[in-house]
């Protein structure tokens, strides 16, 4: 794990709502060695590993996945919230705290077995990476692990990805904090 990213991520308490402390990436972002420094770590994780595409969730792994794509010479594709896509999608439902959402990836965008690097900036109870999965399943393409820079393990997102098969890692975590 590294201390020097985990020092560049801000913590914001009591947002979206009182109790929830926010793990906000946006200040590791901002600075230059923090960001080079992260994106450092994965492609030196990632170099050696056959990945045909890199997958970001909407919105912070668009950030981090579409770097770390141009870094490691793959594409990048989009998992978007309903009706971002302009294109033919599939689809995939998944709960919330209170009710559901759906996030959509454009039909054409794996071809059957190609190697996925799924990306987000944080997994917390796991409900959107593994709709994100699902619909990289439905296309056809397999998974070679789901990427995270933040793990929140209390929440049990990671170990829920692991007990339905999938690889997953994280650079930093924040237990009980």
């Amino acid at each position: 794990m590294s201390q020097a990213i985990k020092d560049k991520i801000r913590t914001v308490p009591h947002w979206p709502k009182p109790g929830i402390m926010f793990r906000d990436i946006t200040t590791l972002l901002q600075d230059a060695h923090g960001f080079k420094e992260m994106l450092d770590l994965l492609v030196e994780r990632y170099k050696d590993t056959p990945i045909d595409l890199i997958a970001g969730i909407e919105s912070r792994g668009f950030i981090i996945g579409a770097a770390l794509a141009h870094r490691l010479g793959v594409g990048f594709i989009p998992i978007r919230k309903k009706g971002k896509l302009p294109f033919k999608t599939v689809s995939q439902e998944y709960a919330l705290e209170y009710g559901t959402d759906k996030i959509e990836l454009h039909e054409d965008a794996i071809e059957p077995n190609e190697k996925i690097l799924l990306v987000d900036d944080l997994i917390a109870t796991g409900g959107t990476a593994m709709a994100a999965a699902s619909l990289i399943k439905k296309l056809q393409g397999d998974v070679i692990e789901c990427c995270f820079v933040i793990d929140l393990p209390d929440l049990g997102g990671k170990k829920r990805l692991e007990d339905a098969g999938y690889k997953t890692f994280a650079l930093v975590e924040f237990e009980g904090e």
